[in-house]
């Protein structure tokens, strides 16, 4: 429900960093790894068992993304918001049940499909709100969320290593559970959206004195609106193309590094974190330099250097090269993710941006299915990754043509646009 002007109006910055507070809990998704060891030698589970819990959480972060969308609109993104961490939390503590219980099962259930549940509606509910509190800003503000979730793991993973030492694994699941819980319903809490054509004070100052003219959302679209347009397909697809590959980077990028580099298994862990600190600020960088050259050349960027960087990844035998190259990589990953919702509201406005964003995140949930069986398919098959970033390559270049036509696909609208106005103020 929208505040009515009355009420005291919120600061945009404590909405922002209410946002980072929720996405930093639910990003802590991607230090599932740090688990699987310690369930293995428990339990006897196989690696591939577990890997079926985080596949399970993404699949259904983008399924609950998708379907709860318009509820999100509907409801505003406290009460969405308070479900995200009430769904999360049990998924954490339920997970400590089912490890007492040594049920493989319930911890997918519990883990993977509640949890992720909390995960696709937690990631849309601030993101949306964001996007409407810095029009001004829009890639800036929805970076700093999302690179909440892409940092989470680099806080997350070392805090559930010392947990599973000292208090062992259910009870770290329980801990979790609680302490993401409360961090959560606090960020949820201060949650609002801004009164209708509410614009920040210095905002509306430049605006009037001309000195700065805000960018023109192209349409504003419903969801049902918004799908049956071509350029919901084409962001759909560069998004899709873009965490397929990236993710199958980071599937494969320790022993990768081994092979074509010569990283020792001791170097090439610590590549593997350090990749975490380039995805997260790829993500507040390229989100905040979107603002300034638009959201279609930075794409155009991404797709390009990702382009270059996965045709030389077979030739960089340097060990300082390679890291270069994948460093730079995991920015446009992290960045392609940054950047979407600001995308979505300049191509079909912010009525009902969370929905819309949810239909997109469903790319996320294929991608994360076909990178890593991609990847694994191709290296057993040929006993190397060079086929495999080749493939990847060819990903690259359709992802290229795709974002150049949505570009040419935002150019017309805007043409047949002027031209309606145009012939409104002939005809008045």
């Amino acid at each position: 429900m929208r505040q009515t002007s009355h009420r005291p109006l919120k600061n945009r910055w404590l909405i922002a960093l209410a946002a980072v507070g929720i996405h930093l809990s639910i990003g802590s998704v991607y230090s599932w790894s740090v688990f699987t060891k310690p369930l293995e030698e428990q339990f006897g589970w196989s690696l591939q068992e577990l890997s079926i819990t985080f596949s399970l959480a993404i699949v259904f972060l983008g399924l609950s993304a998708a379907f709860m969308g318009k509820w999100v609109e509907r409801q505003g993104p406290r009460k969405a918001a308070t479900l995200a961490a009430i769904l999360f939390s049990i998924g954490l503590l339920g997970s400590g049940v089912a490890v007492s219980l040594q049920s493989l099962p319930l911890l997918y259930l519990t883990y993977g499909v509640i949890g992720g549940m909390g995960l696709g509606i937690g990631y849309i509910s601030p993101v949306s709100t964001l996007v409407k509190w810095f029009p001004d800003k829009r890639g800036l503000a929805t970076g700093l969320a999302i690179m909440g979730f892409g940092f989470a793991s680099v806080i997350a993973g070392p805090l559930i290593a010392r947990l599973l030492t000292s208090i062992g694994i259910s009870q770290t699941f329980f801990a979790l559970g609680i302490g993401y819980v409360v961090i959560m319903l606090l960020s949820a809490s201060y949650l609002a959206l801004p009164p209708e054509g509410w614009l920040p004070a210095n905002l509306k100052d430049k605006l009037n004195a001309g000195t700065k003219v805000l960018r023109q959302d192209l349409e504003q679209l419903t969801a049902n609106e918004a799908i049956r347009t071509r350029r919901f397909y084409f962001l759909w697809l560069m998004l899709f193309i873009n965490i397929t590959c990236g993710i199958a980077i980071i599937a494969v990028a320790s022993p990768m590094a081994q092979e074509i580099a010569g990283l020792t298994p001791l170097a090439a862990a610590a590549m593997v974190g350090i990749m975490g600190i380039f995805n997260g600020a790829g993500r507040i960088g390229w989100a905040t330099f979107s603002d300034r050259i638009g959201r279609p050349t930075t794409y155009i960027l991404f797709f390009g250097i990702e382009l270059v960087c996965f045709f030389l990844l077979p030739r960089a035998t340097h060990p300082l090269l390679f890291q270069a190259l994948v460093f730079l990589i995991l920015t446009c990953y992290g960045g392609g993710f940054a950047c979407v919702p600001a995308y979505i509201g300049d191509l079909f406005g912010t009525k009902q941006l969370a929905a819309i964003h949810g239909y997109i995140l469903t790319a996320w949930a294929a991608a994360g299915v076909v990178g890593p069986t991609i990847v694994a398919w191709v290296r057993e098959a040929t006993q190397s990754y060079e086929q495999t970033l080749y493939i990847f390559d060819g990903f690259f270049v359709v992802a290229l043509l795709v974002a150049f036509l949505l570009r040419y696909e935002i150019s017309r609208i805007e043409k047949l646009h002027h031209l309606d106005k145009r012939g409104m103020q002939v005809a008045h």
